[in-house]
C-alpha cells in the first residue's frame, strides 16, 4: 500500500493493485492503520519513573539512556551478562531484528535473548527443519495455491486473521479445486470449505495420522516418489497404521466417512498442498503435530513438486524475516546456528569479535520471560506486549513487575509498558525505512513516507546510543541500509542467504520483492532450478501448460533472480531427501475433568491484532470489536442457564477471566472459544496453560481445560 496526505492534514492509505501478493486488498486494520501515526494516540516523549512518585514522567532522550545504560552495566556487574534479558517482537524489520542480536550478543554479551515469534511458528519452524533442511513459511509463492487441486487448510481462519489472502482459496475452488478447513469452529474460512472437519483441540496430530493410515490402508502412497526423494518411511508408515479410523474417531470426533472423504478429496487430484498455522502449531506437540501433515505429503509425493506441497502461514508483520537474523535464542544471522562453529566464525568476523566471544544459546520466550526477577534482573523489551499476548500471562505480569529493571520501547503506552522503568518513543512502519519478510520469503522494501513527531526516533537509534553507552561506540549504525548491507554479508553463504539482495535492486523491482535463498554469487546452485512446469489440470483457462521461470539456477550474467520455490529438485538436507519423522498422538497437557470439563481455545477476530495494543486505539476498529467475548454452543448454554450477553466466568488451574457470552452452533459442545486481544478481566491468556513443545519451546496455547461459571449482572 501507498500512503497520501488528505486536505485536512489527515494520512489515508492509497491501494496498490499491482502488488502481487494482495493485489492492493486491504483488511480494515491495514485500511485504517494511519490512525495510529496521530500524535494524539501513539508516544511522542521519553518516560521515566519517578523516584518520588512512582508514576511515569516525561524526560530527555539523554537522561532516559543513561538511565537504561547505568542499569544495564550495574546489572552486569554485580550479577553477570546473562542477569541482562532482551526480548524481541515478530514485527521489526530485518534490520532492527539484526540489530538486536547483535547488540544482546555483542553490546550485553548476554545469552538471554529471544522473541514474540516463538509464540507463532516455531513448531512449524521445527518440523520444516526437521523434515526439509530449511524452514521458510511457504516454500512456493501464494499463487501457486489456487493452481493445486486440493487445499487442507489446518488451523487457519484466514478470513478473519489475513482476509486479503482469502482470494487465493476463492480462486481455488472457481478454477475446480477443494478446500478442506480443520478447525473446532465453523469460521468464516471454514463456511467457505468442501469439507469441514471438527476435530476437539489438541487432537490434530491424531486426525493427521489418522489420514495417513488411510492412505496407506487404501493403497494411495507415491511410492516411486518414496524411493527416490524421501527417508525414514517404514518407521512412519509403522506409527501411522496404530492410528486406525475408528480409534482417531473416538479421539478427535470426527467420523470416519468424513476421513475417509478428506482422503478421496485429497489423493484424486494430481497436485495438492497442506496449510497449517496457529491450531495445530500452538501446542505442546506442535512439532509433531505440523511433522504428521508433512509426512502425509509426503507419503503422497506432494512436497518438492509444482504447486504442491507443505506450507506455513505466518501471523505476525514480519513473522518471516524475524526469526531469520538473530534474536531467536539459538540463531545468529542468515538463519545459522547458534552451535555451529564455522556459522559462529563467519557471523564473528562481520562483526569483528572473537568467535569465542559470542554466548551461547539462551532460553526460549516463555524460559525467559518465567526468568524474570530471579536469573535476569533487567530486561530491554521491543515491540511486544506479554502482559497481555503471553500464556499464563498474570504470573508473567507478576514476573515482570519483580524485575530490578524494566525498559520498554514502543509505538504506544502498552500493558506491559506501563510497567516499566523506562518507556522510548519509537517510530512505527510509515515512519521509517527497512525491509521486512513476508511468508512466502520475499524480501521487500518499506520506504518512510511521513516524518516522525518530535522526540520520537527508530529502534536503531536507541540501540546505537545504548551500544555507546555500554562501550561499543562503532558497530551499530542508525541508517537502515548500512545495516541491511552488513545483514546481507552476515547471513552470506547460510540458509536465509541475502548476500544477492541490496535496496537498489528492491527500489528497482517495483516493489515485488526479491525471495531467499539470493547468494550474491550468480552462478550459485539453490534448491528452485530452472523452469516450473505447472501442469494443465488447474489452469483457468485451460488450452495446455502453463510455464513460468521458478527462479532457481542463475542462466549467466546478471544477478541471481532469487528463490520462488524450493525443493524442486532436491530438498536442504545433507543428501537432499525429505525425511519423514515418526510420530503417534499423545494427549494434550491438561484434559479436562470432573473439576474443569470443557476446552478452551483462542484466537483472533477479524476487527484486532495480535495483543491489540495499537488496534485498541482505533476507533473504527473498537467499534467492530469492541472487546472480549466467550464463544459457546447451546447446549452448554443451556446448562449454565446463560443466554447472549450474558456474563460468564471462564476458570482454569492458571486464573479467572470474566466475559460475555456468545451463543452460537458454530462450537463444539465440548469447547469454548475466547479472543486473546484484551487485558483486564477479560484477558484470555490469563487462563492458557505454558506446557512447551519439547523441540519447538511453544507453549499450549490453544487448549487447556476450563470451568464455566455463570455471573449475575451486576
Amino acid at each position: 500500500m501507498g500512503l497520501t496526505t488528505a486536505p485536512g492534514g489527515d494520512v489515508e492509505v492509497v491501494e496498490r493493485a499491482g502488488f502481487p501478493v494482495n493485489k492492493g486488498a486491504l483488511c480494515g486494520k491495514g485500511r485504517t492503520a494511519p490512525a495510529v501515526l496521530s500524535s494524539r494516540v501513539r508516544l511522542t516523549e521519553p518516560l521515566v519513573r519517578s523516584h518520588a512518585t512512582g508514576r511515569l514522567t516525561p524526560a530527555t532522550w539523554e537522561e532516559a539512556l543513561d538511565r537504561i545504560a547505568d542499569a544495564l552495566i550495574r546489572t552486569r556487574t554485580e550479577h553477570g551478562a546473562d542477569a541482562c534479558g532482551v526480548f524481541g517482537g515478530g514485527g521489526l524489520t530485518n534490520e532492527k531484528a539484526y540489530t538486536l542480536g547483535k547488540f544482546a550478543r555483542v553490546a550485553l554479551g548476554t545469552s538471554q535473548i529471544d522473541y514474540n515469534g516463538r509464540f507463532c511458528m516455531s513448531s512449524a519452524a521445527a518440523a520444516g527443519q526437521r523434515a526439509f533442511g530449511l524452514d521458510r513459511g511457504l516454500p512456493f509463492p501464494l499463487e501457486d495455491i489456487p493452481r493445486t487441486g486440493c487445499v487442507i487448510l489446518v488451523g487457519s481462519n484466514l478470513a478473519e486473521t489475513m482476509p486479503p489472502a482469502l482470494r487465493y482459496l476463492t480462486e481455488l475452488r472457481a478454477n475446480g479445486g477443494t478446500l478442506i478447513v480443520v478447525d473446532p469452529r465453523r469460521t468464516r474460512t471454514a463456511e467457505q470449505a468442501d469439507l469441514h472437519l471438527a476435530p476437539r483441540p489438541g487432537t490434530d496430530l491424531a486426525l493427521a495420522l489418522g489420514l495417513l493410515h488411510l492412505v496407506v490402508a487404501e493403497g494411495r502412497t507415491d511410492d516411486a516418489y518414496i524411493e527416490e526423494r524421501t527417508s525414514g518411511w517404514e518407521e512412519a508408515r509403522a506409527a501411522a497404521m496404530s492410528h486406525w479410523p475408528e480409534h482417531v474417531e473416538r479421539i478427535t470426533g470426527v467420523a470416519v466417512p468424513q476421513l475417509r472423504d478428506a482422503v478421496r478429496l485429497f489423493c484424486d487430484v494430481e497436485n495438492a498442498m497442506v496449510l497449517t498455522a496457529r491450531g495445530p502449531e500452538q501446542q505442546a506437540k506442535g512439532t509433531d503435530t505440523v511433522g504428521a501433515w508433512i509426512n502425509l505429503c509426503l507419503a503422497t509425493g506432494r512436497a518438492g513438486r509444482p504447486v504442491s506441497g507443505y506450507g506455513c502461514l505466518t501471523g505476525q508483520g514480519n513473522g518471516q524475516g524475524g526469526r531469520e537474523h538473530g534474536q531467536k535464542a539459538d540463531q545468529l544471522p542468515g538463519y545459522r546456528k547458534l552451535t555451529d562453529p564455522a556459522a559462529r566464525a563467519h557471523v564473528a568476523g562481520v562483526w569483528g569479535v572473537d568467535p569465542d566471544s559470542l554466548p551461547g544459546p539462551g532460553r526460549s520466550a516463555y524460559e525467559l520471560l518465567d526468568a524474570l526477577g530471579g536469573d535476569i534482573k533487567t530486561l530491554l523489551l521491543m515491540g511486544s506486549n506479554p502482559v497481555v499476548s503471553a500464556p499464563r500471562a498474570a504470573h508473567v505480569e507478576e514476573r515482570l513487575r519483580s524485575l530490578d529493571f524494566l525498559t520498554v520501547a514502543d509505538v504506544v503506552l502498552s500493558e506491559t509498558a506501563q510497567l516499566a522503568d523506562v518507556v522510548l518513543p519509537v517510530t512505527q512502519w510509515a515512519e521509517e525505512t527497512g525491509t521486512v519478510t513476508n511468508l512466502e520469503g520475499r524480501v521487500l522494501l518499506r520506504r518512510q513516507a511521513v516524518s516522525a513527531p518530535v522526540g520520537v526516533r527508530s529502534d536503531l537509534d536507541v540501540l546505537h546510543g545504548l551500544a555507546a553507552r555500554l562501550g561499543h561506540g562503532k558497530g551499530f549504525p542508525t541508517e537502515p541500509e548500512e545495516v541491511f548491507e552488513e545483514l546481507r554479508r552476515a547471513s552470506a553463504g547460510g540458509p536465509a542467504d541475502y548476500s544477492g539482495i541490496s535496496y537498489e535492486r528492491l527500489r528497482e523491482d517495483d516493489g515485488k520483492g526479491v525471495f531467499w535463498p539470493c547468494p550474491a554469487d550468480a552462478s550459485a546452485e539453490v534448491e528452485d532450478e530452472g523452469d516450473v512446469e505447472v501442469d494443465a489440470q488447474n489452469d483457468v483457462e485451460g488450452g495446455g501448460e502453463s510455464r513460468e521461470e521458478g527462479g532457481g539456477k542463475s542462466t549467466g550474467g546478471g544477478p541471481h533472480p532469487g528463490t520462488p520455490r524450493l525443493f524442486l529438485d532436491r530438498f536442504a538436507t545433507e543428501d537432499g531427501r525429505a525425511r519423514f519423522v515418526p510420530v503417534v498422538h499423545r494427549a494434550a497437557a491438561e484434559e479436562p475433568d470432573a473439576e474443569y470439563p470443557v476446552l478452551l481455545t483462542t484466537g483472533r477476530v477479524l476487527a484486532q491484532y495480535q495483543s491489540g495494543a495499537q488496534t485498541r486505539r482505533v476507533d473504527e476498529l473498537n467499534s467492530a470489536a469492541p472487546g472480549p467475548f466467550v464463544e459457546l454452543h447451546p447446549r452448554l448454554a443451556a446448562r449454565l442457564g446463560v443466554g447472549e450477553d450474558d456474563p460468564v466466568a471462564i476458570v482454569s488451574r492458571r486464573g479467572r477471566a470474566v466475559a460475555p457470552a456468545r451463543v452460537t452452533s458454530a462450537i463444539r459442545a465440548d469447547t469454548v472459544f475466547m479472543p486473546f486481544h484484551w487485558p483486564g478481566e477479560g484477558r484470555a491468556n490469563t487462563l492458557t496453560h505454558p506446557a512447551l513443545d519439547p523441540v519447538s519451546r511453544m507453549p499450549e496455547f490453544k487448549v487447556c481445560a476450563v470451568r464455566l461459571e455463570r455471573v449475575e449482572r451486576p
